[in-house]
């Protein structure tokens, strides 16, 4: 099966690929992951990007169409593939359907508000690479996995966040009429917790 997972930065895209590559056994594609690796490696792709994540905006079409058409030329997609955070624009749609054909579009739909308070409270460690929330931790500044220290990225900083969700609204939520059009989207009810909201999401794709 192939599946897109659309909504929201910070909607909980990842948190159900996760969820989903392991109960279907296909893999998440995730953008967002490809680039903070290649930040972190310092590749030139990743020098290329950083300046253009920092400020909450979308890496050019050209560049991320590249990437994941090489990465869904690979033998582990055969069967189908989850993609998480591509596509974000009917350009980066189109150009998906030249080369693949997905099953089905599902739209992960949670308050703005709310999606605010959960990104800009979240931590990550660069030390083990955990990602946690302050609403869970005794101390906002040390990682409860390895002791080291919690930092604020610069995409999950609350003025970047709003930024995030301006250029969600102006370029990815058209694809949400895009894929009506083809009969492909699916919306599910994203408030709640992540076991309900993922069965929500089992229950459309059934």
């Amino acid at each position: 099966m192939k599946i897109i997972l659309l909504g929201a930065p910070g909607s909980g895209k990842g948190t159900h690929a996760q969820q989903l590559t392991k109960q279907l056994n296909i893999p998440q594609i995730s953008t967002g992951d490809i680039f903070r690796k290649n930040l972190k490696e310092g590749t030139p792709l990743g020098l290329q990007v950083k300046d253009i994540l920092a400020q909450g905006k979308l890496v050019p079409d050209e560049i991320t169409v590249a990437i994941v058409k090489d990465r869904l030329a690979e033998p582990d997609c055969a069967n189908g593939y989850i993609l998480d955070g591509f596509p974000r624009s009917i350009k980066q749609a189109e150009e998906l359907d030249k080369f693949d054909n997905i099953d089905c579009a599902v739209e992960i739909d949670v308050d703005k508000d709310a999606i605010v308070r959960r990104l800009s409270g979240r931590r990550f460690c660069p030390d083990c690479n955990g990602t946690f929330h302050i609403s869970t931790l005794s101390d906002a500044t040390k990682c409860p996995a390895c002791g080291g220290k919690l930092i604020v990225r610069e995409d999950d900083k609350e003025a970047t966040v709003k930024e995030r969700l301006r250029v969600y609204d102006e370029t990815t939520a058209p694809l949400l009429q895009y894929y009506k059009a083809q009969g492909k989207l699916k919306t599910v009810d994203g408030n709640g917790t992540i076991e309900e909201v993922y069965a929500k999401i089992l229950k459309v794709l059934q």
